[in-house]
């Protein structure tokens, strides 16, 4: 079995390639990573001398490179997490959000089609929903929620998710699509809030919380996210979409004063920011579906999960700290530039 993983250098596409090498040893793993401000290849570094591992730095949208690629390796599967996925981002610039996530995809489908993959995996999020009203604790998203964006970024996700389940009905292209809650756990990028609060803590810097931090969100420990993705490219069917939730909602705030409890500091570094614009209130997955069809639950309680991750951060300081300097883009260089 051959399976390329696109954005296998960033936080969700690194842990699902250690989960695959680990659990299937004779599978041989491609991944194809462009390597932008997100993408990290020393996060792969214990895997780079894996015989069944290859590493190839190439855009999505590149139709040449992506063509090459496919005719050398073969593949059987492809599972996409390339994309830019963050909101602040996709407001100062959508357009390389639309460029990446849409017509990134689209490459990856039309290469998918020519060399004759057996299943085309999309992963996408649950921001494309939209949001929960905060005083309806009973309602959840499912498959069924209609599509309700409010950011370039949702938008440019639902985009792809409209265009893998076209080329599903146009070609017959084998796909499935997963839409998961919040990831947390270890290679997480510290831009983003639990990563961000721990690394600014451990500094002593203030940790800052849009609005009054009252958003709420699903979270998931990203190996059990990776699980579920493995069960769905290898059991889930055809032209189906699976909403992956950890059932861990949290509010923003009380995140942060947890990480600052658990760190062992004080609640007056946490300071309040201008809100995001458009910013969702609260996201919700119902797993009923997966769990269902395909036996997945979330096995990480959030309570033991950010406990792991803490002590991942406070363990593999040199991985963060790299980043936040900015050195951890010259590490390609380092790896390849003689080559």
């Amino acid at each position: 079995m051959k399976i390329i993983v696109t954005g296998g250098a960033g936080f969700i596409g690194s842990n699902f390639i250690f989960h695959m090498l680990k659990k299937y040893p004779d599978y041989k793993i491609i991944c194809l990573d462009k390597l932008t401000y997100a993408g990290n290849l020393s996060t792969l570094k214990s895997v780079m001398d894996n015989t069944n591992f290859r590493f190839v730095k190439a855009d999505i949208c590149d139709r040449e490179a992506v063509y090459k690629l496919f005719e050398e390796e073969k593949p059987d599967i492809v599972v996409n997490f390339a994309a830019e996925s963050h909101v602040d981002r996709s407001i100062e610039n959508p357009e390389v959000f639309l460029q990446t996530n849409i017509l990134g995809t689209q490459v990856l489908m039309d290469a998918g089609r020519k060399f004759g993959i057996t299943r085309y995996h999309q992963v996408s999020t649950d921001e494309v929903y939209g949001d929960l009203p905060l005083d309806r604790p009973d309602l959840f998203f499912t498959e069924e929620t209609p599509i309700h964006t409010s950011s370039p970024y949702s938008a440019s996700k639902a985009s792809a998710d409209l265009l893998v389940l076209a080329y599903h009905r146009t070609y017959g292209l084998p796909v499935t699509i997963s839409r998961c809650s919040n990831n947390y756990g270890p290679y997480h990028f510290p831009e983003k809030l639990i990563p961000l609060m721990i690394a600014n803590a451990l500094n002593d810097k203030p940790l800052p919380v849009y609005g009054k931090g009252e958003n709420v969100r699903d979270w998931l420990y990203v190996e059990d996210h990776c699980k579920a993705i493995d069960l769905i490219i290898l059991k889930g069917k055809v032209g189906e979409i699976y909403n992956i939730g950890g059932h861990n909602e949290m509010k923003n705030i009380d995140i942060v004063k947890l990480i600052c409890k658990e760190l062992n500091k004080p609640e007056s570094l946490i300071t309040y920011v201008a809100d995001r614009k458009g910013h969702d209130m609260r996201y919700a997955i119902d797993p009923t579906k997966i769990h269902n069809e395909l036996g997945w639950l979330p096995e990480t309680k959030f309570a033991d999960g950010i406990k792991l991750t803490i002590k991942w951060y406070l363990e593999n300081k040199d991985w963060w700290e790299d980043i936040i300097s900015g050195e951890y883009q010259n590490y390609y260089m380092k790896m390849y530039g003689n080559r």
